[in-house]
């Protein structure tokens, strides 16, 4: 059996050096439908078959792609001379054929490729969350608005089911309908069996029989959506309007999740400055309490003046005037503070305590 560095992953999949994960992926899937021994009974069609798994379990993993490409650029160049030898142009790589300073630009993923596979996959479509800002009138009043967003449509050519003429998923021909393929990694890494999810059928064990050309076989596409989002009055910053089915929808016929509108009143939100104050407050008042009760408050006045005063200048530099909601956002900075500090609260009024306790007993009052 060629060793690996003999073995020309890209030729074998017919991809180019600096291919993306979907380009080595869809390459995989033509290769494996007509090399699968269901498939294909041709002498040395189950060898081919599973030298194109082989290759695809490789390049379809980065740690596994880098250590390939550097090992065969090793072989190639009897070691690693001047950057000018290099097969990756000025600059190479440091020398080490297991990580560091490796060029990842080479075969990054191209950004805008149009993905399509044969899975069928049924999920229900995600929701879509939009922020809507509001001033303080509007969101005590309620008001309409309306918005402009893209989203993924049902698929108007195959009604969403992701296939046009069959109306039933097939099993996958290349996993079989498990899910996973395991490849013998044993002459490359040492690594024995391994196992992965099927790229054919994403792991499903169903694939659609006949992709519509719409839509890949997803059953939906992107599209641009309008809704008129009515916010009832009274609202509040951080309240969600839910609108039923506006949002993503699901793949091969799956229901759509809906369109999310959350509502932001600035007005009622408490600056990073102001959260900190109130925090500090919080963080102060464990303290006087319990020093109060202990009655050693007298040797903790500093600190608790200082935080107090840092905490106010905080909290209300920019005045005492606002809503009920930005109130109680306030307090609930307060109450974490408290939370936080009660503990160490305890444990410093005790280690005061004690030591006044020492004091008085060795003084003999």
């Amino acid at each position: 059996m060629a060793s690996m560095n003999e073995k020309d992953y890209y030729a074998i999949l017919g991809v180019e050096k600096d291919a993306s994960k979907d380009e080595i992926r869809r390459s995989f899937q033509q290769k494996a439908r007509k090399l699968h021994p269901d498939v294909n009974k041709a002498a040395g069609a189950e060898e081919s078959f599973k030298e194109v798994s082989e290759a695809y379990a490789v390049l379809s993993d980065d740690d596994k792609r880098r250590r390939y490409d550097a090992m065969r650029s090793s072989a190639s160049f009897g070691g690693y001379g001047p950057a000018s030898q290099s097969p990756y142009g000025a600059g190479g790589f440091d020398g080490s054929p297991f990580g560091w300073g490796f060029p990842f630009g080479g075969y990054a993923a191209r950004r805008g490729s149009r993905s399509t596979s044969r899975a069928y996959n049924p999920k229900v479509g995600a929701d879509v969350t939009v922020e809507l800002d509001l001033s303080e009138q509007q969101a005590k009043e309620g008001c309409q608005r309306g918005v402009t967003y893209q989203r993924y449509v049902a698929c108007e050519t195959c009604n969403g089911k992701g296939s046009i003429e069959h109306e039933h998923a097939g099993t996958c021909p290349t996993c079989g309908g498990s899910g996973h393929i395991g490849i013998d990694l044993n002459s490359i890494f040492g690594l024995g069996v391994f196992e992965m999810e099927c790229p054919e059928c994403e792991g499903s064990g169903k694939v659609v029989v006949d992709p519509c050309p719409s839509c890949g076989g997803t059953g939906r596409t992107l599209s641009a959506s309008e809704v008129v989002v009515s916010v009832p009055a009274h609202s509040h910053d951080g309240d969600e309007v839910r609108v039923k089915d506006m949002g993503n929808a699901g793949t091969n016929g799956k229901a759509s999740g809906d369109f999310v509108c959350r509502v932001g009143v600035a007005s009622e939100r408490l600056s990073r400055r102001q959260a900190l104050g109130f925090y500090m407050l919080g963080l102060a008042l464990p303290f006087i309490a319990l020093g109060a009760l202990a009655r050693t408050l007298s040797g903790m006045w500093l600190f608790i003046a200082l935080v107090v005063v840092g905490g106010l200048i905080n909290a209300f530099r920019d005045g005492v005037i606002h809503p009920v909601a930005w109130w109680r956002r306030g307090f609930a900075s307060v109450v974490n503070g408290f939370s936080n500090a009660l503990i160490m609260a305890v444990v410093v009024v005790m280690m005061q305590s004690c030591s006044t306790l020492g004091t008085r007993g060795y003084m003999g009052y």
